[in-house]
Formats: C-alpha cells, structure tokens, sequence
C-alpha cells in the first residue's frame, strides 16, 4: 500500500467526504493516510471506519491539517470556500496536489487559491465527473453553433441540504456557454428572476436552481428558440463518480508543475 499516493479526505464527516474515504479503501491505486474533520467535531479522535458505521481501519479523524498534509501525496477537499482556501495555503506548504470539489467561491477566494497554485499543483472543478466534463464542451460547441435567437438556461436540480445556488457545476455550464458565444458570463447572467421582471433579455443566459429530497445532481442546458428545443442534458445518480474523478485528478496531479489546473485537463479534454 505505501507505494501508492497517500490521500487525505478532509470533512470526513459530510456526504461527499464519507463516499471518497469508501472509494479510497476499496482502490487498490492510492491509500487513505488521514481523514479531517473541524476542531471539537464528534468524530475527532475517533477510528474514522468506526465512525462511519463499519469495521476500524486504524486511520483515526484528526483536527490537524498540517500533520496530515505533510505525510500526503494528495488532499481531496469537498468542504466549504473559506476551509478550501486555508487548506490550499497548507497543501502548497506540503507540496500535495489539493483537488477541491467545492463550489460558492467568491473573487477573493480564488485569488487565494491561485496564490497557492505556485507553490503546489491544484485542481479544481465544479464537477468532477467525466460525463459532466464531457457536456461543458457540447454546450460549448452548441453555443458557438446558434446566435441569440437561443435563449439559454442552465437548469440544476440537487439535494435539499445544498447552501449555494447556483450550483458550481451550473455555473460552469454557464461559463461554457458563454464562451461559445464569446461574451463574459458576468454580463449576460440571469439567475434572479422573481416578480415582475420584465420580458428576457436577448442574450441572456439564465440559471434555474430546485433543491429538494436527495437528488445527487441533474444538469439540463436548454436552447430555447420559437419552434424549437435543444436539451442538453445529464444526471448523476452516485456520488461515486464525483469520488472517482477526484482519485483520477489526485493521481494526475503526481508529479505536475505547480498551477491550476481543471478536469478538462484530467481528461484530456
């Protein structure tokens, strides 16, 4: 086992966090070497296999990231913006690839993350799984493809305890579309409608996000034109495959040059 890249799941506790350490145990390419959890959690201290239910695995949930960090070859991070961001400062310390899955940065926060990006090789993504990766560059293709008699509406639908919305992947999509057409997101963004709001503006690109009961992730991209549709779309129905894709990123991240990368790059995409 010690000769594979030594992975630390930080939030161990969360959805996401509980499916990677699964994945990570039943992966014969890479090994698990500390589980996190926040300062005064319940878990902390704990057998992390004990905690989740199962059997011990003699990796017990720690508080302390700079120990942990510093006998990894890799973080996988699915948390919150202001936690991925210290963790990234700790991870370029470490010199390990910190694959962060977590979505609702704001401009300040990817600064950080950028800053950290020289020191140690990151990759984020707003989804990390292949068929969503694969649907960023349709609706890429898509977009450059139809002008704006197109309307175009990123639809998201997830779990009812996600806290931000749009959600990352969305925004991605978002972004992809945008991009298509040449324009910057920022400007043809729509993701505020409630009232009386007026007719659409052409060009627009709008976001619809529902929560409710525990969908995984389902992503439709809707190009609406009069007498006719096109719809995008895909549905994840496991967690795995978000846990799969972060394995794949923190294996690729092995011996890469510091700086940002995505899934596309993962991917070859």
């Amino acid at each position: 086992m010690s000769d594979t890249p030594g992975i630390v799941v930080t939030g161990a506790s969360g959805r996401m966090g509980q499916m990677l350490i699964q994945t990570i145990l039943e992966s014969d390419k890479v090994h698990l070497v500390a589980a996190l959890e926040r300062e005064g959690h319940h878990w902390v201290g704990r057998d992390v296999g004990a905690a989740m239910g199962g059997a011990d695995i003699g990796v017990l949930v720690s508080d302390d990231p700079l120990d942990a960090f510093a006998k990894a070859q890799a973080v996988i991070d699915f948390t919150a913006p202001d936690a991925s961001v210290a963790f990234a400062g700790l991870a370029a310390q470490a010199r390990a690839v910190h694959v962060i899955g977590t979505t609702g940065f704001d401009d300040s926060h990817l600064a950080a993350i950028e800053r950290a990006s020289h020191h140690a090789p990151i990759v984020r993504a707003g989804n990390m799984s292949l068929g969503v990766n694969l649907l960023t560059q349709l609706t890429k293709k898509v977009s450059a493809a139809l002008d704006e008699d197109f309307d175009i509406e990123v639809i998201e639908a997830h779990h009812n305890m996600k806290v931000d919305a749009p959600s990352g992947t969305a925004l991605m999509l978002g972004e992809a579309a945008a991009e298509g057409r040449g324009v910057a997101l920022v400007d043809v963004r729509d993701s505020g409608r409630d009232g009386i709001t007026g007719a659409r503006k052409r060009g627009d690109i709008g976001f619809t996000a529902i929560r409710g009961g525990d969908i995984v992730g389902e992503h439709d991209v809707l190009f609406a034109a009069a007498g006719e549709r096109i719809v995008l779309r895909h549905m994840a129905t496991d967690r795995r495959v978000f846990a799969r894709g972060a394995i794949k990123a923190a294996l690729w991240g092995q011996g890469k040059a510091p700086g940002e990368y995505d899934m596309l790059d993962v991917l070859g995409l």
